[in-house]
């Protein structure tokens, strides 16, 4: 049960019939990616002005956080005029760029959050505001359907790499990554909420800070009307690339597990219980792929290390290693 649920009488509950007075933003995080942001701007323009159409609401705002330390996005952003906010946020890493379009959205009620490679689809906005009006949830996610820029190898095809859940309306659920998700701000303001830094470089910041939102008794529920598109370059699309994002999430997901706890006792306990879900994964995962083998059945050889690739990831992470996916070079 939400133990701060929005009848709450300092932090009002807006129906449909109020949605006139909401304030939104919609935020895009950026790195050097000028084509993404020539081709989504507008479109994100278009759902704000169905939103504010539909909604008799002030226009949504489009805020652009440009994370490249020489500022490049600055004459891409701004050359699309009013209904556009630029700020520079010159400190490497998306964790910091979060934040920023937390500080950046101090006077808005609700703030949604968008990739720079991804394209949102029809009813997109208006979809993430109505399942947030009409179930009086405090934050709404949305799917992630993905696009590739060339014939995907049908090995990672059939491991599934990059299949992602779907869930009926109105499904609640504990965590969330930013790339489609609305958040009640005055929420987050209420718990001082902010993206921890420390994972920056590794990724899951997103994921550790919903966990800790839904942790305080807000909940955050799925919007299966809502989908952006995904757009995965070709260097995104190989076997190298998709088992080291396996890596990657597991590690990411056991540091948000040890970021959530406090105490050594609990803290030690913790790593056990990681060690051996990792370890179970990596067994099973392995004897997956080795059935695949002697089978002839790329698809069980495929999903096995996806597997085994994730349970390595988390074994890594409980011994208090980090993989570093998103660490720039110095200077960059």
């Amino acid at each position: 049960m939400n133990r701060n649920k929005r009848n709450n009488s300092t932090i009002d509950s807006f129906s449909g019939n109020h949605a006139s007075n909401l304030s939104v933003v919609v935020a895009v995080l950026t790195f050097r990616r000028p084509d993404d942001l020539i081709e989504l701007i507008p479109k994100l323009l278009t759902h704000c002005v169905e939103a504010a159409v539909g909604y008799g609401m002030r226009q949504p705002t489009v805020l652009v956080v440009d994370n490249d330390p020489d500022g490049g996005a600055r004459e891409t952003a701004t050359r699309f005029g009013s209904g556009i906010t630029y700020v520079h946020e010159p400190t490497p890493g998306i964790a910091a760029a979060r934040n920023r379009a937390l500080a950046e959205s101090a006077d808005f009620d609700l703030l949604v959050f968008i990739d720079d490679d991804e394209r949102p689809t029809s009813g997109w906005l208006t979809s993430l505001l109505a399942t947030h009006l009409h179930t009086g949830a405090d934050g709404v996610v949305g799917p992630v359907v993905s696009a590739f820029a060339a014939p995907l190898d049908p090995w990672i095809a059939d491991g599934g790499f990059f299949d992602r859940r779907r869930l009926p309306t109105g499904t609640e659920v504990r965590v969330a990554a930013t790339n489609n998700l609305l958040l009640d701000l005055r929420l987050v303001r209420s718990i001082s909420l902010q993206f921890d830094e420390n994972f920056s470089a590794s990724g899951g910041s997103d994921s550790l800070f919903t966990r800790r939102y839904t942790g305080a008794g807000f909940t955050l529920v799925w919007c299966d009307e809502a989908v952006v598109t995904d757009v995965v370059p070709a260097e995104r699309a190989t076997r190298d690339w998709v088992i080291r994002r396996r890596y990657r999430i597991g590690n990411s997901w056991a540091r948000t597990e040890l970021a959530l706890i406090s105490g050594s006792t609990q803290t030690v306990r913790l790593r056990g219980a990681l060690l051996l879900a990792g370890a179970t994964r990596v067994a099973g995962g392995t004897a997956r792929a080795t059935l695949g083998v002697l089978g002839r059945s790329p698809r069980n050889r495929a999903h096995g290390i996806r597997i085994a690739a994730r349970g390595a990831g988390i074994v890594a992470g409980a011994f208090g290693r980090t993989y570093l996916e998103y660490r720039r070079p110095i200077g960059v």
